[in-house]
């Protein structure tokens, strides 16, 4: 656990308030970048960064095409924009159609964070009402990363946990509090 190099998030329906909470209770000083892939309404443009950065120390962008990684950044997926995260640790934009009927597709952040990353990405799906994540789970899984579901009768919307935890072997099934606890073991580490 201790050659984690970048931890990255799919949430959908439910999961907001998840993420404020994980975001809020990680510190200022936090290494690692986070990547967070989160299902959101295309046309609201603005609002959403703001309010995650109302409650985190750590700084919330939303990245642009060909910007490089920085570590301790939260990353936002932007609306109506597919994420990738590129070998040479900088990002990449599309607008390619959706996957799983969303764009950001949370699959295809996690495909490439885990090519990009392999055995040193932590990936975590939280609450959410489709089955996007779960693929891109499977992947983090399959290049040797950690796989982290939010606990599906703690999240608000079971089914990408669930959907999950169908599709592969799932590392650790946490609770909101327990996902904290880890992403605070793995900066000290």
């Amino acid at each position: 656990m201790n050659d984690i190099k970048a931890v990255m998030i799919g949430g959908s329906a439910g999961s907001f308030q998840v993420v404020t909470k994980i975001l809020a209770s990680l510190p200022k000083d936090y290494k690692l970048p986070i990547f967070m892939c989160l299902h959101r309404l295309k046309h609201v443009r603005s609002g959403f960064v703001e309010a995650l950065s109302i409650k985190s120390e750590m700084p919330v962008i939303e990245p642009f095409d060909k910007d490089p990684i920085r570590p301790g950044v939260i990353y936002l997926a932007p609306a109506n924009y597919h994420m990738y995260i590129e070998a040479d640790k900088r990002f990449s934009l599309s607008t390619e159609e959706p996957v799983n009927h969303s764009r950001p597709s949370i699959d295809l952040s996690f495909y490439t964070a885990a090519y990009a990353y392999k055995s040193k990405l932590a990936g975590i799906i939280l609450s959410g009402a489709n089955r996007d994540g779960a693929k891109g789970l499977k992947a983090v899984k399959d290049n040797g990363g950690i796989t982290i579901v939010q606990d599906p009768k703690e999240a608000q919307v079971d089914t990408m946990p669930s959907s999950a935890m169908a599709l592969t072997s799932i590392d650790y099934v946490y609770s909101t509090d327990q996902i904290i606890s880890f992403l605070k073991k793995i900066n000290n580490a």
